[in-house]
C-alpha cells in the first residue's frame, strides 16, 4: 500500500507479530507512520510503514477467505444434516490396511483408498510422504499405535 491511501479511521489489514490481523487507523504518530487498534485484541499497535498494511479490510472478501467461509459452513451443515463425515487421511488408511489384511506401503494405501473413496489428497503434490510421516509419528506411541511396521517401508494395522 501506498502512505497516500491510508485514512484515518480506516480499517485494514495488516501484519502484526507475523500474523495478519485487522487495525484501525486510529491517528498519525509524531515520529512517522500511525497508531492503531488492532481489532482482534483491543490492544494499541503502531505501524510504522505502509508497507505493513496488506489493503481495506472493508473491500470484498480474498478468494482464498471466501473458500475458508464456505467450508466452515458445508461442515457445519454436514454436523446438523447428520451428512456422512469424511474420513482423515490416517483413517481411511487404517480401514484400507483392515479391509486388505496384508502389509502395504504408503503409494499403495493412498492409491487403495482413492479407489475406495475413503479419502481424497486435497491437492499436495505428495500425498504418500505425509502419510508416511504421520505413521512414523503416530508410532512413536509404541504399544498405543495404531500402525505396525512389517519390513521396510510397509505397514499394516495393529489387530
Amino acid at each position: 500500500m501506498q502512505k497516500t491511501d491510508v485514512k484515518i479511521g480506516g480499517e485494514y489489514f495488516a501484519t502484526v507479530t507475523n500474523k495478519k490481523v485487522t487495525v484501525r487507523i486510529d491517528a498519525e504518530n509524531r515520529n512517522g507512520g500511525w497508531d492503531a487498534t488492532n481489532l482482534s485484541t483491543g490492544k494499541k499497535v503502531r505501524i510504522k510503514t505502509a508497507g505493513r498494511l496488506k489493503g481495506s479490510a472493508r473491500a470484498t472478501e480474498t478468494p482464498a477467505t471466501e473458500t475458508r467461509v464456505r467450508k466452515r459452513i458445508a461442515k457445519r451443515t454436514e454436523e446438523t444434516t447428520g451428512g456422512e463425515k469424511k474420513l482423515s487421511c490416517m483413517k481411511a488408511a487404517l480401514k484400507v490396511l483392515a479391509d486388505s489384511g496384508e502389509p502395504m506401503n504408503a503409494q499403495e494405501m493412498i492409491a487403495a483408498m482413492t479407489e475406495a473413496g475413503l479419502w481424497e489428497s486435497p491437492g499436495g503434490k505428495t500425498p504418500h510422504a505425509t502419510l508416511y510421516s504421520a505413521i512414523l509419528r503416530d508410532m512413536k506411541r509404541g504399544d498405543d499405535s495404531r500402525f505396525v511396521k512389517t519390513e521396510r517401508g510397509r505397514f499394516t494395522a495393529r489387530a
